[in-house]
């Protein structure tokens, strides 16, 4: 398989000046089950990250609770140095234990986790650092204030969000520049369209997590599955086809620990949907 579907996804520019190709590469499912600790296997996770590369994705999305930290570790095990390849990561939440998360923006907190991040990395500056979730124990100011005071340290290139409304990114974009926001979005579940809407009219990359649709509409003989069988795309394709249609700031970042999974979901940018196509696919939203 060639890099295709990967150069057909197109480009972004992230902050303006990081350009990346639309179809990336989340790497939260290469941990242990509850995204915790390590992977069963951890070579195979590591093939896993060079081969997408080699595919052409340049643009890995992780975080340091992943794991905690283990994501990052195996990124860098595999990929550094990193070339073109542009990895971003999230701070702001702490990890007790497999499926718990809990936030904490203690300023003090979200530099400790900059300074580690940059070391486990092994960067000198982060190309795009996430405030993972908005603490409203703390002052938006103090959580984002970290986030600005380490792009004027050089230590960090560009400044994301996730999981925010469109108030909470003008309040954000009031303390320092929001380069992308990332919100849980997908062909079935469109409860950020505003948020979308808004990021598209100001040059916000907005990056879908959760993009692949599935539950009712992607089993055999849903919505989902009967088109894919008409077209001969595969449903995660035609989802993954379907967001990169949708708007030019969108950026998904499918995720997965298969080798064949990942060939699948990179051959996506490839999937060309006519209008009717493409309309009747928007007409499955269910939220």
């Amino acid at each position: 398989m060639t890099s295709e579907g990967i150069e057909g996804s197109g480009t972004f520019a992230i902050g303006g000046d990081l350009e990346v190709h639309r179809l990336g590469y989340g790497a939260m499912q290469i941990l242990g089950e509850g995204r915790w600790g390590q992977p069963d296997d951890p070579d195979n996770a590591k093939a896993v990250l060079r081969r997408a590369v080699e595919l052409g994705v340049d643009f890995i999305d992780t975080a340091d609770s992943y794991g905690p930290f283990v994501s990052e570790d195996l990124i860098r095990e595999a990929l550094h140095p990193y070339g073109q390849v542009r990895v971003a990561t999230k701070a702001g939440f702490t990890r007790q234990g497999p499926h718990v998360w809990t936030m904490c923006g203690h300023p003090a907190y979200l530099t400790q986790c900059l300074e580690m991040s940059l070391r486990r990395l092994g960067v000198e500056t982060l190309d795009l650092w996430q405030l993972h979730r908005i603490d409203p124990d703390f002052p938006l100011e103090d959580q984002l204030g970290v986030f600005a005071e380490a792009v004027a340290a050089g230590k960090v290139r560009h400044v994301g969000l996730s999981e925010v409304g469109v108030d909470e990114i003008e309040a954000a974009r009031a303390i320092v520049p929001v380069a992308t926001v990332q919100n849980l979005y997908n062909l079935t579940n469109r409860q950020s369209e505003a948020v979308l809407d808004h990021c598209e009219a100001h040059g916000i990359g907005f990056i879908p997590w959760f993009p692949v649709a599935s539950g009712e509409t992607a089993r055999p003989g849903g919505a989902l599955d009967v088109v894919a069988q008409r077209t001969g795309a595969t449903p995660a394709q035609l989802s993954l086809a379907w967001l990169l249609r949708r708007s030019p700031v969108m950026l998904p970042i499918p995720g997965t620990k298969s080798l064949e999974h990942l060939e699948e979901n990179c051959a996506a940018g490839a999937v060309e949907l006519d209008d009717a196509t493409y309309a009747e696919l928007d007409g499955l939203a269910t939220s």
